[in-house]
């Protein structure tokens, strides 16, 4: 064991360039993923501190004990609590102070005219709690709100519109109220709650802008007096609240906050960094086994030199596998420290973009630095293994003849093996996505599919390479011819390089089309179900946002140039036991604006007892005209509903339609989502844009957009995710370079005496330099054709998968000139890859190269 360890690191020391792409591809992957396990543990720990600091003076927070939960919802609605619970709070043993929280969604407008927030994170607004250590909020400047329209604004807000202390400006309730700005405050010491905005205003008028109904508040905030614990006080207070009220203790409440502002987003966030982390290693490990695979081939009469002397097959494979050992232990490390600095560079940088990074030191647990160092050093050694074993299994003649060049690839068996996982692959497939739609089957299709593509690789590089390099011998002669045969003279290692570029072209061509298609599917939703001529809306999601007033749309229906205008408002309630959204709006006029499809019964009879359900909901319900639905609203009020008609399409109308007669006495803060507009005969687009827009204009100026520009602005967050998901397969694309470099790199050193005889019989450095770049382009258009068909075909899978598994159509669209680009991309990269090889290559001294062995 110790003569293998010495060989070793004399073969390291004597070689150590050959492991410079192999320790760069470690180095990234493993940096990068303990980049991303630092930087969720310090914005968790983070996001911990501020809720906890926020909530340390309320002991006992008491609110309505039922929730309704949506499809696709994580948070509930709750029915509001009466105020005079806090005179009946108080006089429980033990509590020092209880006050009314007010709270509702309140989109302030900056100076610019633009509204702040709304892009995911909740814009929140509510009544300024005077009780400093019940307030979550501390008073940064100014002061506390005294009279009505004066307002205190969370100071990340204020800065983000451009706001100070003294000016005016509006708050969005939806309806818009004209407010000034007294005061700027924190939330646990910081600026604000991410992107989470906050506007306190005086109790009167959030009362008065926030609920239905005067006497109700979100919650009421308690605190203990000394010696009493939380939970002593959640089992005081709990006997004397009405059945539909609950108490929960101060700590649970600011666990339940920080979940719905930070747990699901910090999850989903580190998750999404986390699949990228391991495609960047899935790509790493192509290149590294092609490394090691090379250098043993190379080495081939060296370690039969070995054997002849008398080592062992076990020593010459250990031997091998500790090189692996040390340059995964030295890459990973390094990994760690650049891992660090990545997470440091995101701390500085997310503030620069809008997203408030708390601040304070970096955690790094010993899970975020054992996690990303064992993954390392597994892959790493896991690619050197059968290269490893190979070496091993050289005969001690081998001694006798000149260093080997691997020509495997295109074999019987594997032919045989990759066309079985290619069938299997597409029948799985073809059953989740025709058959029986579902995520599961299809999604195991397409991972035996990537397999069945790094088998059949081999197989297929010598096919393809002839047929991409075809043009390259007619464009440009000997020197064309030359890189086409030097690309042919190995097919696994020609799919191996290929191979890690493959992954990455794949995972970009699968978003890609991914992405099209959601914007196909939304530009069909809008064009089939939106009958209007103009929409107003008031851009956002997540939780983000206010929604309009629902007084717009009765303003817009006045003016003479508009025919129709209906505004689409939510609400919830569970149907038959199950929670479900509710468009609340006029459904005659709905129906006029949208296609419903085939309506069975009438819309006209919904009243206030009346609800329209879709065919689909009404099959999965086993409802039909006539009968009977029990709906329990979030008020604990159970009514009966009949069902007087059921309609073909929900998609932009939802799955339930009431009245909003049938939702005014279970209301709480009234908003719309959309309003769609139609106008009169003989009035153009233009002129009825301009008198929408001068209507609006009083109600919080929202958008006013055409059906087309409506569509394109649903769909505008898909763009945001697709340049994400391309800044992040950068990664996995730059170490599919250095993968392509290096094996570059390690063949010239092992074609150097060839390179030497056609410098000596005439090549000038600039074709040998260009026979170079070739080979690199060519391996890299082998590479870029896989990955783009790949990529085609999986994001095909997803679309077709998911339109079995939603209740909205799905439309698959291929984005030519997105993949032309992607394509584009990759052979850049080749001719890019290539740059240093061919330039190493033309520096060779001849006569050296010529007596070279």
């Amino acid at each position: 064991m110790n003569a293998s360890v010495r060989l070793s690191v004399s073969s390291l020391r004597a070689h150590r360039r050959r492991f410079a792409g192999t320790f760069l591809a470690v180095f990234l992957g493993v940096a990068f993923l303990a980049g991303t396990l630092v930087m969720g543990d310090t914005l968790r720990a983070s996001f911990d501190s501020m809720f906890g600091s926020a909530a340390r003076g309320t002991d006992a927070v008491v609110r309505s004990a039922d929730a309704i939960t949506t499809p696709g919802e994580s948070q509930g609605v709750r029915q509001p609590v009466a105020t005079d619970l806090v005179r009946t709070v108080e006089k429980v043993p033990g509590v020092a102070a209880a006050v009314p929280n007010v709270q509702g969604a309140g989109q302030l407008v900056g100076a610019n005219g633009e509204p702040i927030g709304g892009q995911g994170p909740p814009t929140l607004a509510g009544n300024w709690i005077t009780d400093p250590e019940l307030n979550p909020y501390r008073l940064a400047e100014g002061r506390a709100p005294r009279r009505s329209g004066e307002v205190v604004v969370n100071r990340g807000a204020a800065e983000k519109g451009g706001l100070r202390i003294g000016d005016t400006t509006t708050l969005r309730t939806p309806d818009p109220v004209r407010v000034t700005v007294v005061g700027l405050a924190t939330f646990g010491g910081e600026d604000g709650m991410a992107q989470v905005t906050f506007t306190g205003m005086t109790m009167a008028d959030a009362q008065k802008y926030l609920t239905a109904r005067p006497g109700e508040a979100a919650t009421v905030q308690v605190r203990a007096g000394p010696g009493v614990t939380q939970r002593e006080l959640v089992d005081r207070l709990t006997p004397v609240l009405p059945q539909d009220v609950e108490a929960i203790t101060g700590q649970e409440s600011a666990e339940e906050n920080n979940e719905m502002i930070s747990g699901r987003f910090l999850s989903v966030f580190t998750l999404f960094l986390l699949v990228f982390s391991g495609v960047a290693l899935l790509v790493a490990t192509f290149s590294i086994h092609n490394t090691f695979a090379i250098v043993v081939a190379q080495r081939t009469r060296e370690n039969a030199l070995l054997r002849a002397l008398g080592a062992s097959r076990r020593q010459v494979t250990v031997a091998t596998l500790v090189e692996a050992v040390a340059v995964a232990v030295t890459a990973s490390l390094s990994g760690l420290a650049g891992g660090i600095g990545i997470a440091a560079g995101l701390q500085a940088l997310f503030p620069a973009i809008g997203f408030p990074f708390p601040e304070g030191d970096l955690v790094v647990t010993g899970l975020s630095m054992a996690l990303p160092l064992a993954v390392g050093i597994v892959v790493c050694l896991g690619s050197a293994l059968l290269p490893a074993v190979r070496a091993g299994r050289t005969a001690p003649l081998a001694a006798l003849r000149e260093t080997a060049v691997d020509t495997s690839g295109a074999s019987r068996p594997r032919a045989i093996a990759g066309t079985a996982l290619a069938a299997l692959a597409l029948a799985l497939t073809l059953a989740g996505v025709l058959v029986s739609p579902s995520i599961w089957p299809a999604g195991s299709g397409a991972v035996l599919a990537l397999v069945a593509f790094v088998v059949l690789g081999p197989v297929a590089s010598s096919t393809a390479v002839k047929v991409l390099g075809s043009p390259l011998t007619r464009l440009r002669g000997v020197t064309g011819a030359l890189a086409r045969r030097n690309a042919l003279r190995s097919p696994r290692r020609t799919a191996a390089t290929a191979s890690a570029l493959m992954i990455g072209v794949a995972v970009v061509s699968l978003f890609t089309v991914f992405g099209a298609s959601l914007k196909a599917t939304m530009d069909q939703t809008v064009s089939r179900s939106f009958a209007g001529d103009v929409a107003v809306s008031a851009p956002s999601f997540g939780a983000g946002g206010s929604g309009l007033s629902p007084r717009l749309a009765g303003a817009i229906q006045e003016l003479p140039e508009v025919d129709t205008a209906v505004g689409l408002g939510r609400g919830v309630a569970e149907v038959d036991g199950e929670g479900r959204a509710l468009t609340v709006t006029d459904p005659v006029a709905l129906a006029r604006t949208f296609d419903l499809g085939t309506v069975g019964g009438s819309l006209r009879r919904l009243g206030t007892d009346g609800i329209a359900v879709t065919e689909k909901e009404a099959g999965r319900q086993h409802l039909t005209t006539g009968d009977k639905a029990h709906l329990t609203f979030t008020d604990g009020t159970k009514e009966t509903f009949t069902v007087r008609a059921v309609y073909g399409r929900s998609e932009l109308a939802g799955d339930y339609v009431i009245t909003r007669a049938a939702w005014a006495p279970h209301r709480t803060q009234d908003s719309d989502t959309l309003v769609a507009v139609t106008f009169a005969d003989g009035v153009s687009t233009d002129a009825g844009a301009a008198a929408v827009e001068k209507a609006a204009a009083a109600y919080g100026n929202p958008e006013v957009q055409t059906r087309d520009a409506y569509a394109q602005s649903s769909a505008g967050g898909i763009d945001m995710m697709l340049t994400l998901v391309y800044a992040l397969l950068a990664l996995a694309v730059l170490i599919a370079l250095l993968g392509i470099a290096n094996t570059l790199t390690l063949a010239i050193h092992e074609r150097t005496r060839e390179l030497g005889l056609l410098r000596a019989v005439g090549q000038t450095r600039a074709q040998l330099r260009a026979m170079v770049r070739w080979e690199s382009v060519l391996v890299a258009a082998f590479g870029t054709a896989g990955g783009l068909a790949l990529g085609a075909f999986l994001g095909w899978v997803l679309v077709r998968a998911s339109d079995g598994a939603s209740d909205s159509a799905f439309a698959f669209a291929m984005p030519p000139a997105r993949l032309a680009v992607v394509a584009l991309v990759g052979l850049a990269a080749g001719a890019l890859a290539g740059l240093r090889p061919a330039r190493r290559a033309a520096r060779l001294d001849v006569l050296r190269a010529v007596a070279a062995e």
